[in-house]
């Protein structure tokens, strides 16, 4: 479970109890094997990802990356995100397709399915990755990067934190999230794929969405 996408996965300060949309849908799929669930929690999704061989988890929640792919199978994409860029109220930055240009600073938390897209897509704009979201936010306050990359909800709910500061509009990438297993379990992939297909059918992950009240991410239709 990752505990940086609090569009997923909330912790409960208090009692420790996980709760959120990944906790649904695992709950579900262990109801459904007839099999005990245990949480292994990590701080990154890029924690999850390189955990892929230890064998510490068995399935998932990720963004679909062609970077992960190579270790991880993945379910039909489930849900939708944009994600955009933050830039300060005085920038000259006012579009997407502003931000690649040389001189530019971006940062972003390192190995986010974001981070991942930007370092296959940007040519010209300067990528500089983070521990976390939190670094990438810290670095653009500091004026060392002109732009942060991130899901549009979590930098709407950073705006607090970040003076001064206005998202651009549109998005360069809608990332979207499935359900991974080690890429060498070809059984469990096939049972994984079909499990989400029938949870997106019959509305099981639209519903966990608005149960939880979760806002800026979509369900896959």
């Amino acid at each position: 479970m990752n505990l940086s996408n609090a569009l997923f996965t909330i912790k409960d300060a208090a009692t420790g109890e996980l709760r959120g949309v990944s906790v649904d849908l695992m709950r579900e799929l262990a109801a459904r094997l007839g099999v005990l669930l245990e949480f292994s929690v990590y701080a990154t999704p890029g924690e999850v990802a390189d955990a892929v061989d230890s064998g510490k988890w068995d399935v998932a929640i990720l963004a679909i990356e062609p970077a992960r792919a190579q270790k991880i199978a993945f379910s039909p994409a489930m849900t939708e995100i944009e994600a955009t860029y933050l830039v300060r109220e005085d920038s000259d930055l006012h579009s997407i397709e502003q931000v690649d240009m040389p001189g530019i600073r971006v940062c972003a938390s390192e190995k986010a399915g974001y981070e991942l897209y930007l370092t296959r897509t940007l040519r010209n704009a300067e990528l500089i990755r983070t521990k976390g979201l939190q670094a990438a936010f810290d670095l653009f306050n500091e004026r060392r990067a002109d732009a942060a990359a991130g899901l549009r909800p979590a930098l709407l709910e950073s705006m607090g934190r970040v003076p001064h500061a206005r998202l651009l509009e549109g998005t360069f990438m809608t990332v979207n999230h499935g359900i991974g297993t080690p890429r060498e379990r070809r059984a469990a992939a096939e049972y994984v794929k079909a499990f989400v297909e029938e949870m997106i059918a019959s509305g099981f992950v639209a519903r966990s969405i608005e149960r939880h009240g979760v806002q800026g991410l979509t369900a896959v239709k």
